[in-house]
């Protein structure tokens, strides 16, 4: 399937998804981001990218610490159900847009989350480079690769194929997914 249609696919679903999302997911989601959270400390000064935000579950865990946050997502409609969260949130913006064609200036990140978003990218090569691209050379990665999608290996090995070297991770049965927190190499 071509990129776009495999895009738009997944845009589709999480488009009908999104106002159910949360009650399927938050259990799994918050798990996995709790995890993540082990290994990473936050200050007022940090910029911090969600890539596939979705309906914005990381932003309650980190809001109070970071200085900014900015959520990107595809699907328009889980971008509503974001901002909903978002609300009493004034260091939180959200973007809509192509996780592989973000709109945002080389070197800007400090910390970048991909959480429950490789599975759905055609190449999620592209997609970490696109993360890298935007990010500070000191830049501290939280990513989870889905295990229905990705061995343990493969997941591994793309990691290290786009020059992450990983300093936490967690492949715990009950998360589902690989957790991984990565710097630069």
């Amino acid at each position: 399937m071509p990129n776009w249609k495999q895009k738009r696919s997944s845009k589709q679903h999480y488009d009908m998804q999104a106002a159910i999302y949360d009650l399927q997911y938050v259990g799994e989601q918050d798990n996995k981001i709790e995890t993540m959270l082990e290994s990473i400390d936050f200050g007022p000064k940090d910029l911090v990218l969600d890539l596939g935000c979705g309906t914005g579950f990381l932003f309650k865990h980190i809001t109070e610490n970071a200085g900014f946050i900015v959520g990107v997502d595809v699907s328009q409609k889980v971008l509503v159900q974001a901002k909903k969260r978002t609300k009493k949130m004034p260091n939180v913006d959200l973007v809509c847009a192509d996780a592989d064609n973000i709109p945002f200036v080389d070197n800007l990140f400090n910390k970048v989350f991909a959480v429950t978003v490789l599975q759905n990218m055609p190449e999620p090569t592209k997609t970490i480079l696109e993360m890298k691209r935007a990010s500070k050379a000191e830049t501290l990665f939280a990513i989870t690769g889905l295990k229905k999608k990705f061995s343990l290996e493969g997941f591994i090995s793309l990691l290290k194929n786009t020059k992450l070297k990983v300093v936490a991770f967690n492949d715990n049965e009950q998360l589902k997914g690989y957790v991984a927190v990565c710097v630069n190499s």
